[in-house]
């Protein structure tokens, strides 16, 4: 059975990324900040072995090392999904602040040091699938309304990263995607979102599945339906 490794599970669309993987009879590691308080995602637990919950919180910077030594086996997705926006930092002169290096160290530095922990073992499976959760928002080119200063640059910051993966873990076989969900209706998307969390998250598995030894598909930055999205 194929071995994920979710980040920022326990809501949203991580959770639903278990929900969906299990359902396909994927085995889950599930990286919660608080495995105890992850009612949700322990309700998807049929008892099979196949969930297994670990404590990890992306705001620390050690954490993925940490999360390695208990997670064990090859991983054919990688995905790192935690992330965080913050209010504080919405607006042009408020947004200098320390919320704002919070949202890098989050969304942009937690990854990558998730992957330089995990690499080895995503390059010992069969799928060698690491996905990076990023947001359109991370788009420089795509920026025609401002603000977000602390959420727009750490997701373009984690963008210039996952570029940087595909490239340094190529040789090893390992397909790195970053990934624009859409606009989905979460808790951080709000409830004008044009897509349900179902919707967004059976799209980017097809992507996923897609990228399965599929070179092409490497270092790129895929909307949801598939479309590529400048950087």
């Amino acid at each position: 059975m194929p071995h994920a490794l979710i980040t920022g599970s326990n809501r949203g669309l991580g959770l639903e990324h278990c929900r969906q993987l299990l359902e396909r009879g994927w085995v889950i590691s599930a990286a919660v900040r608080d495995p105890s308080a992850a009612t949700e995602l322990k309700a998807l637990d049929q008892g099979d072995g196949r969930l297994n919950l670990f404590a990890y919180d992306a705001s620390d910077v050690s954490a993925a090392v940490k999360l390695a030594e208990n997670v064990t086996g090859p991983i054919d997705l990688l995905f790192a999904n935690a992330g965080m926006m913050s209010g504080e930092t919405r607006s042009f002169g408020t947004a200098g602040c320390e919320h704002f290096i919070e949202e890098m160290r989050v969304n942009a530095l937690a990854p990558l040091a998730l992957v330089e922990a995990f690499a080895d073992q995503v390059a010992k499976s069969e799928m060698k699938v690491i996905a990076l959760q990023s947001s359109r928002m991370g788009s420089i080119a795509d920026n025609d309304s401002g603000g977000a200063y602390g959420y727009r640059a750490s997701k373009a910051a984690l963008n210039a990263i996952g570029k940087s993966l595909s490239i340094d873990l190529r040789d090893r076989g390992i397909v790195t995607l970053v990934m624009h969900p859409g606009w989905v209706r979460t808790d951080m998307g709000g409830a004008g979102g044009l897509l349900t969390v179902e919707e967004s998250v059976s799209g980017q598995l097809d992507l996923i599945a897609r990228a399965y030894g599929n070179a092409a598909m490497n270092g790129r930055f895929f909307h949801v339906s598939g479309e590529d999205l400048s950087w």
